[in-house]
């Protein structure tokens, strides 16, 4: 039986004005909220509108221990132009900067007060005095094409196929929901859901709105399994691990987890998965493309991340490869391929692991027997994040999480990729045994504090590899690595 969650008319103020809009939500009954910072925003000319802010956990690692630390968290909608204010309450603000910094957004201050400007919908994180464990998590959304009309509200009993959460705290029974095929879930703004949605071995399922769905304690807020046709849309989770899957589109959803192990976008042996501007902020790896992994057997084809922002506040913003099918079905099981993962127009803004054998913004870490191969990073910009390497390109043999070493990587292209900043350690591309091989590694435009490294760079003498000049090690068993 569907059941609806109540209070269900709660009202969204807006501001309309033709075809532009503001769409705010205010907190729903019993939802914590905090005031470390004010958020208002306005259609230029129009009326201020209150934005709630909620709390947010995420993980800052001191030394070697891991503590969770509270930063805020605030959402609208809007379409045409807004103006936005944010007033920092827990401390007199000195600097101010809004990230991604590809965005050239530069707040006015005045006091503890920033206001600029927006007339694309953006996530981003606003920082004051420099502080990233206490910032503001901003996402300014489209206008949501999703959310249930009124008059589907009013009469919810009859719509056999809504799932509705409306403002206000939820608890799962059990901690769990099984989604059936054909259903639609929708959280609307000012709602959070406490426990975890699945769709396992179910087709044509929709998530979408704009609250926040998160397990009691640590886990997946939306789990999706053996299953087709899949859609997830605007909501704010936790984790949202595919697995067995085909054709799962993830829009606008924003990722935030604390805990260990908390990777934000995993695939497990899933194809035709694709992701459109998210943004993971994670306590391990934000996106993931695995082979055969718990209980999902085969391979991954067809991946596409695109628009999106990811900051590991642990392990890496991007990791392939790790697992397959030689730890689950055994040394001598067939080879998993990964292939055909396209990672385009990306902002990292942080990547930070102490462990030297896990560190990597782009992590091609291939084990298992497994063979990765056709990979693109296209238009993708990192910022000055604390501690790791820009590529870490290896055959390895991991005994922690593999049974095997990788059989081989081939034909992965960098295009137009940029680092700045002053903490990458030096990258490794490397290779296993004359078996097991990395094959065809391309840069195509890779600026590196705005130094174009190329193989005919003029300040690289001669008798350098071109590797020297962007600090990165090119070891045994590589082969048809090229600068240009």
């Amino acid at each position: 039986m569907i059941r609806h969650f109540l209070p269900i008319m709660a009202a969204l103020p807006a501001f309309l004005s033709g075809s532009a809009a503001v769409v705010t939500y205010p907190a729903g009954p019993g939802v914590e909220t905090t005031d470390d910072f004010s958020v208002r925003v306005r259609q230029n000319g129009g009326e201020w509108l209150p934005v709630s802010v909620y709390p947010v956990k995420v993980d800052e690692v001191r030394g070697t221990r891991h503590h969770v630390e509270t930063a805020s968290m605030a959402y609208f909608d809007f379409s045409g132009a807004v103006e936005v204010e944010v007033i920092a309450n827990r401390e007199n603000v000195r600097t101010a900067r809004v990230r991604p910094l590809s965005y050239g957004i530069s707040p006015a201050l005045a006091g503890d007060t920033l206001r600029f400007g927006l007339d694309t919908p953006r996530n981003l994180s606003v920082e004051v005095n420099g502080d990233i464990f206490h910032n503001l998590h901003l996402f300014a959304n489209p206008l949501d094409v999703n959310r249930p009309s009124d008059k589907t509200l009013k009469n919810l009993k009859k719509q056999k196929n809504l799932v509705y959460f409306g403002p206000g705290v939820h608890r799962l029974p059990g901690d769990t929901m099984r989604i059936g095929s054909g259903k639609t879930v929708y959280v609307d703004g000012g709602a959070r859901v406490y426990g975890q949605f699945i769709a396992d071995g179910v087709r044509d399922v929709k998530f979408c709105g704009r609250g926040e769905i998160h397990p009691e304690g640590r886990g997946e807020g939306i789990y999706i399994k053996r299953s087709r046709n899949i859609d997830v849309d605007g909501v704010i989770v936790t984790q949202v691990p595919v697995g067995g899957s085909d054709s799962v589109r993830v829009n606008n959803v924003k990722s935030i987890s604390y805990y260990g192990w908390g990777d934000g976008m995993n695939v497990f042996a899933s194809n035709n998965v694709s992701y459109n501007n998210v943004f993971c902020r994670n306590s391990d790896d934000c996106s993931t493309v695995y082979a055969t992994r718990k209980g999902f057997r085969g391979g991954c084809r067809n991946i596409t991340m695109e628009n999106s922002t990811l900051w590991a506040d642990v392990a890496h913003p991007v990791m392939i490869g790790l697992h397959g099918s030689a730890k689950e079905i055994g040394p001598d099981a067939p080879a998993d391929t990964i292939s055909n993962i396209i990672y385009r127009n990306i902002d990292i803004l942080d990547h930070q692991e102490k462990q030297i054998d896990y560190q990597g913004c782009f992590a091609i870490n291939c084990g298992d027997n497994n063979v990765v191969r056709d990979v693109t990073f296209d238009n993708i910009r990192v910022e000055d994040f604390r501690m790791g390497q820009l590529v870490n390109i290896r055959i390895f043999f991991n005994k922690k999480y593999c049974a095997a070493p990788g059989s081989g990587v081939y034909d992965i292209l960098f295009k137009d990729v940029t680092y700045t900043g002053n903490n990458a350690a030096m990258s490794v591309i490397c290779g296993y045994d004359e078996s097991r091989r990395v094959s065809g590694i391309t840069f195509e435009n890779l600026v590196i504090n705005g130094n174009r490294i190329s193989d005919d760079m003029p300040s690289k003498p001669k008798w350098y590899k071109t590797g020297d000049m962007a600090g990165f090690y090119i070891g045994e068993h590589v082969d048809n690595v090229i600068f240009k």
